[in-house]
């Protein structure tokens, strides 16, 4: 069955890095959309970033460009989030998500937009 594991989580000072990695089973890796989404104590489901067939397609929300990274591994069925000069505003729990690939430059945001989730990983960012 479908299956996707998240890892990498932690707890890091404001200004530090971490690097998200989820790993794919189940379905044809190259033909899904792949997305990474947060969720912060008390508020909903956010989108942070997508990554389309290739890592040329990506696309990230406002809060973290410039400095979050997504990318894909097709051998290692794999999508990763590398996330720099990380703030305290960045803790949640993030989750990966995936969806059958529609066309390119179709880099959904909504959480509805997907078909599969992992279970989550929990970044915490301290002052």
């Amino acid at each position: 069955q479908v299956q996707l594991v998240e890892s990498g989580g932690g707890l890091v000072q404001a200004g530090g890095s971490l690097r998200l990695s989820c790993v794919a089973s189940g379905f044809t890796f190259s033909s899904y959309t792949m997305g990474w989404f947060r969720q912060a104590p008390g508020k909903e489901r956010e989108f942070v970033a997508v990554v389309g067939e290739t890592s040329a397609s990506t696309d990230y929300a406002d809060s973290v460009k410039g400095r979050f990274t997504i990318s894909r591994d097709g051998a290692k069925r794999t999508v990763f989030l590398q996330m720099d000069s990380l703030k305290p505003e960045d803790t949640a729990v993030y989750y990966c998500a995936a969806r059958s690939f529609v066309a390119s430059g179709f880099l959904p945001r909504g959480t509805f937009q997907y078909n599969f989730w992992g279970q989550g990983t929990q970044v915490t960012v301290s002052s």
